[in-house]
């Protein structure tokens, strides 16, 4: 059995934090270098956002509506994230599976409508909304970019359709006016900062480089982890923030600031681009099989990575991704759907993301998009405990209030509609490029 280490939420968690966008990406980056021995300035990518508020909660209507349940998907098939598409979509798929062999929603097997959801360089999500909700989907589950859902979420929330993504991380979404539509089974990364900051702090680092790619998602989380080794006791003056362009040619002239600044750990917050920056990393012999401490977060800590550099050149890199310990048992469910599943990120967020409004369509005694948005919280606090979809079915049909723990564990649902508490996983290359989890962080607690 894994180990669990526990992080109580420390005080960076202010009521006005960045904007962070994980899981996000987007093309219109400039390269912010910073000076060898403190942190950058903010980059046009970075802006404060406001989590000091009421989050709108959605209003059930007058007449229910008793029509089979619709589940529609906004996965990345393609784009910058498409590593993460298979593990989410055989989550979803698995969910899927377990609620129509149990009899479905309201008597009624669920239909499932997938869907690309491509990155913001292209026009795909609006055009697979545009087919969901043409074809009556009740709740979307995705995206997994963030950058991606705030392109979509007005379309589909303003329909009166669920939206609940299960990698969305930004703290935009907290006070955004969503009309109580949007939800996410993912921890903001807010916390992400605080499990990263750990390792990097019990790893005994004391000067620690940070490259992190130019949008919210990178110069947010790059920001936080700032304050959370601060916290740890590293000084401001052994701190480097280098804020790169993810569409560059070269990232030469980043990498030799951060070989200038000699630093004994270096943090990574990028997608598939962190590629070619370990490759050059490991031409200046600071790459992770030199013994550098090299670090990743969940946008490029997959099996993914280890395929695009050469072999043996991610050994003993670490980082975090949200992952709970589901255990070998819900894994090879999953391989059941998808056998060529190498990577789980994600997939038990995918799977809660189509139960929680699947119980919440139960308990409203309807499918329609506002009334399973104005009972989706209630399912998952406060209420008689249950973990499966099969066990809070009788519960809810005999209209008991049921606090539903997923695969992900315990919930929580704040008035966001998001959880209260983070899970990550300590993932860790071998010497084969291949990822194993080492261990798991949860923070909030």
């Amino acid at each position: 059995m894994a180990k669990r280490t526990y992080v109580r939420t420390a005080a960076v968690l202010s009521a006005a934090s960045l904007a962070l966008f994980g899981c996000s990406s987007g093309d219109d980056s400039d390269t912010d270098d910073t000076a060898a021995g403190g942190s950058s300035e903010t980059s046009a990518a970075e802006e404060a956002v406001s989590t000091d508020c009421e989050p709108e909660q959605a209003t059930a209507g007058d007449t229910p509506d008793t029509s089979p349940l619709v589940v529609g998907t906004l996965l990345p098939n393609t784009g910058s994230l498409a590593f993460l598409g298979p593990p989410e979509v055989a989550g979803v798929q698995l969910a899927i599976n377990d609620i129509n062999e149990t009899g479905g929603v309201l008597s009624q097997p669920v239909t499932l409508i997938p869907g690309d959801s491509g990155d913001t360089t292209t026009d795909t999500a609006n055009t697979t909304v545009d087919r969901l909700l043409a074809g009556g989907a009740d709740v979307i589950v995705g995206a997994a970019s963030s950058a991606v859902s705030l392109q979509v979420i007005d379309k589909i929330t303003s329909a009166g359709v669920v939206q609940i993504s299960p990698a969305n991380t930004s703290d935009q979404f907290v006070c955004y006016a969503d009309r109580g539509q949007y939800f996410r089974t993912a921890p903001t990364d807010v916390l992400q900062a605080q499990a990263l900051a750990q390792l990097i702090a019990e790893d005994g680092a004391q000067r620690v480089s940070i490259l992190a790619l130019n949008d919210p998602y990178g110069t947010g989380l790059a920001s936080n982890t700032v304050e959370n080794l601060e916290a740890a006791g590293i000084p401001s003056d052994q701190l480097q923030t280098i804020i790169y362009d993810p569409n560059a040619q070269s990232y030469n002239a980043e990498i030799d600031d951060v070989n200038n600044f000699a630093p004994d750990a270096i943090a990574i917050i990028g997608f598939d681009e962190s590629a070619r920056i370990i490759t050059r990393m490991h031409e200046l012999g600071i790459g992770p099989s030199d013994g550098m401490l090299v670090y990743g977060v969940d946008g490029n800590m997959g099996n993914a990575l280890g395929e695009s550099v050469a072999a043996g050149l991610l050994d003993t890199m670490r980082g975090t991704t949200p992952l709970t310990d589901v255990g070998t048992e819900f894994q090879d469910r999953l391989k059941t759907v998808d056998p060529a599943l190498l990577d789980f990120n994600y997939a038990g967020e995918s799977y809660d993301a189509v139960v929680i409004p699947a119980l919440a369509a139960v308990q409203a005694g309807s499918t329609a998009g506002v009334d399973i948005a104005a009972n989706i919280n209630s399912v998952t606090k406060d209420g008689e405990k249950c973990t499966t979809f099969a066990e809070c079915l009788p519960l809810l049909e005999a209209g008991t209030d049921i606090d539903y723990d997923g695969v992900t564990g315990e919930l929580n649902f704040s008035d966001a509609g998001e959880p209260a508490t983070g899970s990550y996983g300590n993932l860790v290359f071998g010497p084969d490029n291949t990822l194993t989890t080492e261990d798991y962080i949860v923070v909030g607690e």
